[in-house]
């Protein structure tokens, strides 16, 4: 184990990294960068950048291994299925080409002194936890989603049967691990159901990544052809099964004056698009760059997080704290009990509305149209909910902490201030859309 002071060998497998800006890759990133300006020797075990389109990025079509330095990471890359279909077979073909190409090809460096894997790739988790008994060395996951409960509510074919076998492998890779970190108390009872001591999670919340919105708001709708006087309601991110993006479209077929905006990108794009049958109201825009991205969600009048009703407790979506940095009024079309749910209400920055229930979404919308006034108070909640527990800086020294406890140091109190929180305790946000059928 490495000396308290001394320079650090930490090997982080993530089957998402830069330059994928979506889900989990900015976290993984930002994680592994943090470790290299603070000096550490950092290697990253990644797939090739496919998400959220599903689509593998044309530079890596004929890659199958590649090592690069990004910012100070060595970051090693490992071919892997990229399904453009999501079924559990595809899923578990994913998974298995993520497992095998790690285990065959192991990142070339020396021995480290722990080893931390961000789930759910069941690939990747398993990778992690085989290098790090091999060497004899802390293994520690932080878990994003869980692949097993994201199986059996996700709706895809063979669902229930990928929901025990990924179960089992998920209980497998996280009863091996030193510590387990986990990004929302909602998984804490899931985590500890699978075998894990509940002494042994931790919570250690995702953190908002993006900047603050530089424009105002009236020139940056003018850039985008929206009309002052017109209702935008706007979804960033995957378009998954699980979104159940439906709703939206529905919700533009009730109510023409209302222009919504699905951005981004996803498997089921094109289901949308034909669904939509060219209503003029949706509008299907491409990912925005980084440097947009904050002013294109602060230029909409509301921001929708939609997920199906059967899903529940075990995803909480990547979006969420960019809305609230935004400053935009979050309308969550979301099941009540979920994890999604108790982050808008916890930041008082939203509204929750039942799951794939258009009207009750669009008359919502329709209400905050018409009072500015409240719309711009719930917005102006978001940021400083991001203030008081979601800044960059919190998150890496969750992070650190736990990296540390593992490495032997003791347990820190969390701050006074809330940003960090027992397991159970309420608190903190993820961000994560990596369950089957993303």
């Amino acid at each position: 184990m490495a000396e308290s002071g001394a320079r650090r060998r930490l090997l982080l497998v993530s089957t998402n990294y830069a330059p994928e800006h979506a889900g989990i890759g900015p976290y993984a990133t930002q994680i592994a960068e943090h470790w290299a300006a603070n000096g550490d020797e950092v290697h990253v075990l990644a797939g090739m950048p496919h998400y959220p389109a599903w689509r593998l990025d044309p530079e890596y079509a004929r890659v199958w291994r590649t090592e690069e330095r990004r910012a100070g990471v060595s970051v090693h890359r490992r071919k892997h299925l990229v399904p453009p279909r999501q079924s559990a077979v595809t899923r578990a073909l994913f998974e298995a080409t993520v497992l095998g190409h790690g285990l065959l090809a192991p990142p070339a460096m020396d021995r480290p002194d722990a080893v931390i894997a961000q789930m759910p790739s069941l690939g990747g988790g398993l990778v992690g936890a085989r290098i790090a008994r091999r060497h004899g060395v802390p293994y520690i996951p932080v878990v994003q989603d869980l692949m097993g409960a994201a199986a059996a509510q996700s709706g895809i074919r063979g669902g229930g049967r990928a929901a025990s076998a990924a179960g089992a492998v998920e209980a497998y890779a996280l009863k091996r691990a030193t510590l387990v970190g986990v990004i929302h108390e909602s998984f804490v009872a899931k985590v500890a159901a699978m075998g894990v001591p509940e002494e042994r999670i931790r919570l250690v919340p995702n953190w908002s990544h993006v900047k603050r919105p530089s424009r105002p708001r009236e020139e940056m709708r003018a850039r985008l052809g929206w009309r002052p006087n017109q209702t935008v309601l706007l979804h960033s991110g995957n378009m998954g099964l699980k979104q159940g993006l439906e709703v939206l479209v529905e919700a533009a077929r009730l109510d023409p004056a209302l222009r919504v905006v699905l951005m981004g990108d996803g498997n089921q794009r094109e289901h949308l698009r034909s669904l939509a049958g060219g209503l003029p109201n949706l509008e299907f825009a491409p990912p925005a760059d980084d440097d947009a991205f904050p002013d294109m969600l602060a230029a909409a009048d509301a921001l929708a997080v939609t997920q199906r009703a059967s899903v529940l407790d075990m995803s909480i979506p990547s979006k969420l704290t960019s809305y609230f940095a935004a400053g935009r009024p979050v309308v969550a079309s979301v099941a009540a009990e979920g994890g999604t749910a108790q982050e808008v209400e916890r930041s008082e920055a939203g509204i929750v509305v039942p799951p794939e229930d258009p009207r009750a979404l669009l008359d919502v919308v329709r209400a905050l149209a018409d009072d500015p006034g409240r719309a711009d108070a719930l917005g102006a909640r978001g940021p400083e909910y991001v203030d008081a527990h979601l800044s960059r800086e919190a998150g890496l020294a969750r992070i650190d902490a736990l990296l540390a406890e593992a490495l032997g140091a003791p347990r820190e109190t969390p701050p006074e201030d809330g940003e960090a929180r027992e397991p159970g305790t309420a608190g903190g946000t993820g961000e994560i859309e990596g369950a089957v059928g993303k």
